[in-house]
């Protein structure tokens, strides 16, 4: 039955292991190799016989070849060879799976075994020269590399050693040994981890780097080495290593550990399966082992500040799961239970007070972004039970019994609550006092504590729990701040609250919460602080925070891109050290470029609404399209895009999946006209969309991948996604066809697809990877005319390939009968994508000439309707066909020539205008 279709259970019975072996042989060769190894399984529970049995098992050995599953084309092949020895297929399967899992010597005897049975085979003959020149290379590297190994270790170790270009190539050459399989297990063996454990021990910058970076190739990919150099290293120094000074090697150490966590996590998935599958490995109480001294790290006085924030980017990317089609969260509950309140001791770091840790100023938002991916990968109530009630005994014991001191700590908490898991945050807020405190300290002389306060409040005002009683008690509060405070630090701060109470009608126009003019003062305000580079970037990260907010009134847009000092005082701020703006930045630009998303108002509703004297939005008169397209230009020529480039770039926790969804969203505002585009591609754009379309949230990818589609459609691919990039690029335009996308996406897509189809096989090739072609052909039924043409234009650019060629050509598929049928469609552009695939097709396989007389009986007044189409092209595709069906068979061309074709023939061969 096809994909999809429900069988009766008693049917599925009836059917032999025979016919569903010939089933998955005709997928097979139809190149569908999932489903025919689903075929040939099923078989394989239907089957007894053990003969029947060996072949069910090789020919799943070939599919796992194609489906590039080497270990289980391995297994599947030795099953078939015990059951006969000399079964050549088997063998040589098997060879070839061997070769890919780097087991040479294995696959050599297997080959040698092939030519002994079959000693004029030029294939087995052909294959086994190869692979004996390959293993002498191998052999030739490894003895040469036995002695490099320890020159290099003596090199580096030697203290008497003066010569440092000499060292640097040393170590060079141990990093690039160390990335290929066998250099890294020559290291390994030659006592390379002890010896790289000195280099780390010598203190030395330079050298602890080589030692770093060259435990990374060991690593990589790698369970059990991974496991025995943990075992050397030990965690405690690895951790001590990440928390050193020097900027560099703690980013490497940090790269380390997260090559080891992935080792560890994924388990045997390179290892080479010899004896090792033997000894099964627990590598969870490394891995737990691991994230204790990581979170022992992040309250450790000692540490530096970096240090604390790549221990915190390493949690984020290693604790919570990757998905929630994970059913385990216990490593989540066990850094709660053993390190919520170690990440908290981050979050309510008070800068320059006694005793503080050292901290950055990415490191309170990177423990804000970890607190929130953990709450969120909490699965019933009681867990979250769990996390509150830590989160407020922690606030408890900070604001009871500590003085002004605890209670700043504890405010801080608050805010690096609602910041993260927000419900966290409001939770912590109810509590006795904290609000009393908050709106004390705000009016405080000392600016660092009213810092403290002021910012917050802001992050309570707009999390709607607390709004109301905010908007009640601390607008005026604010306003006063505003009006009288003598720094700069903390009259900006107030701004932002009040605008983030002032924009609760977002984009609505009638909604105003501010007197008529004062959202301009404010923007005014705000863009000057923003371009005063007197005023730390600290605090003019928070000029941005306003304009967030500000820039939801049109008036407010309009004024900020008219002003390129400020738009580029953001984007230089949006490319410093410090991350915790992205999304003020990115916020600021969806408001400008209107890229949110607009929900038109039910005709009837709104009538509805008017009766019932209900609220009804607004659009303001300046967020008419024409205005936008203006402030897209503007934004342009200011150098939005290198700036967002340099976002998306960012390997920082602040760059959450909701930002980059934002960074997405402008991108896509960016390249909504077509002579825009180059441009955009010329600053880094078409690169930095890549990345977006592969990870985020969905409506986050989409919109990345429509981008690159529409990058796709009006320029050169080649120039726009240079070398491997335009591969890349496949992936998120095969997204676009799924069927949850809408018509304009599907549409896009497939234009896209076109012109990397007309490109080259490797292309193609790609493009059936990624399984396309089902969901090609699925469109050209489409009752939407122009995603129909653009998928009959794809399938046609397709068509060059070999394999969609062979789908043609299988017997129970009607897709060559709807390409006659297209060909006689009123649509020109249908026509001539469906004629140019049956003249390419006829071309190449005379058996398709044989069959389209059989596959509608209107085949002949199709050809000859195209023949005396108007349209040169159209005739010319038809006289090809013609041809080629004359040449393939005496039956057809008998025929033609039945029928006027001669006479059709004779008048066109007369036009002398149509060479």
């Amino acid at each position: 039955p096809p994909p999809g279709t429900r069988v009766p259970a008693g049917a599925l019975r009836q059917v032999t292991a025979g016919q569903l072996r010939e089933r998955g042989n005709a997928l097979f060769q139809a190149g569908d190799h999932a489903a025919a190894l689903a075929a040939y399984t099923q078989a394989l529970s239907l089957c007894d016989g053990e003969p029947e049995r060996a072949v069910l098992h090789r020919n799943r050995a070939a599919c796992y070849l194609k489906l590039e599953d080497y270990a289980k084309a391995e297994a599947d092949a030795s099953k078939a060879i015990e059951a006969d020895g000399r079964d050549m297929k088997a063998l040589f399967r098997r060879s070839q799976a061997l070769q890919k899992l780097g087991r040479l010597d294995q696959a050599v005897s297997d080959l040698q075994r092939c030519v002994s049975l079959e000693p004029k085979n030029k294939a087995f003959q052909e294959a086994l020269r190869a692979l004996g020149s390959s293993m002498h290379e191998k052999m030739k590297t490894m003895s040469c590399t036995d002695s490099k190994v320890a020159q290099m270790f003596q090199i580096l170790l030697d203290p008497e050693e003066k010569d440092a270009d000499k060292k640097q190539k040393a170590a060079q050459n141990l990093i690039v040994l160390a990335r290929e399989e066998a250099g890294a297990e020559k290291i390994f063996q030659s006592d390379g981890v002890r010896l790289l454990t000195q280099l780390l021990d010598t203190v030395k910058a330079d050298l602890m780097l080589a030692a770093l970076r060259t435990l990374v190739g060991l690593c990589s990919g790698h369970r059990s080495r991974t496991m025995a150099i943990l075992a050397e290293l030990g965690a405690p120094r690895l951790s001590a290593v990440l928390g050193v000074e020097h900027e560099q090697v703690s980013l490497a150490a940090c790269n380390l550990l997260h090559v080891m966590f992935d080792s560890l996590k994924e388990g045997l998935q390179k290892d080479f399966r010899g004896k090792e599958d033997a000894v099964v490995l627990d590598s969870s109480k490394d891995l737990k082992l691991l994230i204790k001294h990581l979170l022992e790290l992040l309250a450790l006085e000692g540490a530096s500040a970096h240090g604390r924030d790549n221990a915190l980017n390493l949690l984020i990317k290693v604790v919570p799961r990757k998905s929630p089609k994970e059913t385990n969260n216990s490593m989540s509950l066990w850094v709660i239970d053993q390190g919520l309140k170690k990440i908290l001791e981050v979050g309510s770091t008070v800068c320059g007070t006694p005793g503080s840790l050292p901290v950055t100023e990415n490191s309170r938002m990177s423990a804000s972004v970890l607190l929130s991916k953990l709450y969120d990968d909490l699965k019933c109530d009681a867990e979250r039970e769990n996390f509150h009630h830590l989160c407020e005994d922690y606030v408890r014991s900070w604001f009871e019994g500590h003085e002004l001191a605890g209670k700043l700590r504890a405010i801080q908490t608050v805010s690096c609550l609602l910041q993260g898991p927000s419900d966290a945050g409001n939770r912590v807020l109810e509590l006795e006092g904290i609000m009393d405190s908050v709106l004390s300290l705000c009016a405080s002389v000392c600016e660092a504590h009213q810092l403290v306060a002021v910012e917050a409040l802001i992050h309570a005002a707009d999390k709607a729990k607390r709004a109301s009683f905010i908007t009640a008690n601390g607008v005026s509060l604010l306003k006063e701040i505003y009006k009288h405070s003598e720094r700069d630090s903390i009259r900006i701060r107030a701004l932002v609250g009040l605008c983030k109470l002032g924009s609760a009608g977002g984009t609505d126009f009638s909604m105003k919460q501010f007197a008529e003019g004062s959202t301009m003062k404010l923007a005014k305000q705000c863009r000057k602080w923003l371009c005063n580079e007197m005023i730390d970037a600290g605090t003019r990260r928070w000029a941005v925070e306003g304009l967030a907010y500000l820039t939801f009134d049109a008036d407010v847009k309009e004024e900020f891109v008219e002003d390129k000092a400020a738009m580029q005082a953001m984007f230089h701020l949006a490319k410093s050290e410090d991350r915790s703006v992205l999304y003020a930045v990115a916020s600021t630009l969806v408001n400008c470029t209107n890229s949110y998303d607009h929900e038109e108002p039910d005709p009837q509703m709104l009538e509805l609404a008017k009766y019932a004297k209900q609220h009804i939005p607004e659009q303001h008169p300046k967020d008419k399209p024409d205005f936008v397209k203006r402030r897209v230009r503007k934004l342009l020529t200011a150098g939005v895009v290198s700036a967002l480039a340099c976002m998306v770039k960012s390997e920082n926790p602040a760059l959450t999946n909701s930002c980059r969804e934002l960074i997405s969203r402008v991108f896509l505002a960016l390249v909504e006209e077509a002579e825009d585009r180059g441009g955009v591609v010329a600053q880094g754009g078409g690169k930095a969309l890549i990345p977006l379309s592969l990870e985020g949230t969905e409506v986050g990818q989409t919109k990345a991948a429509q981008a690159l589609a529409k990058i796709t459609i009006t320029s050169n691919p080649e120039m726009a996604f240079p070398g491997e990039r335009i591969y890349e690029v496949v992936r998120p335009l095969v997204s676009l066809l799924h069927l949850q996308r809408t018509g304009l996406e599907n549409f896009e897509g497939l234009m896209a697809l076109t012109n990397l189809a007309g490109i080259s096989e490797r292309l193609r090739q790609k493009i059936l990877k990624e399984k396309a072609v089902p969901m090609i052909e699925g469109y050209m039924f489409e009752e939407h005319e122009l995603i129909r043409l653009a998928a009959t234009e794809c399938m046609c650019n397709m068509a060059m390939s070999k394999e969609v060629q062979e789908l043609f050509l299988a017997e129970d598929s009607d897709r060559l009968k709807l390409m006659v049928l297209y060909s006689g469609e009123e649509d020109e552009k249908l026509r001539r994508a469906a004629s140019g695939t049956l003249a390419m097709l006829t071309a190449l396989h005379p058996a398709i000439c044989k069959r389209i007389p059989q596959v509608t009986v209107h085949w002949l007044e199709i050809l000859q309707a195209l023949l005396l189409s108007p349209s040169t092209e159209l005739q010319h595709r038809g006289a090809v066909v013609v041809m080629n069906m004359m040449a393939a068979e005496r039956e057809v061309a008998e025929q033609l020539m039945a029928s006027e074709m001669l006479e059709i023939l004779s008048v066109l061969a007369k036009d002398k205008d149509k060479p």
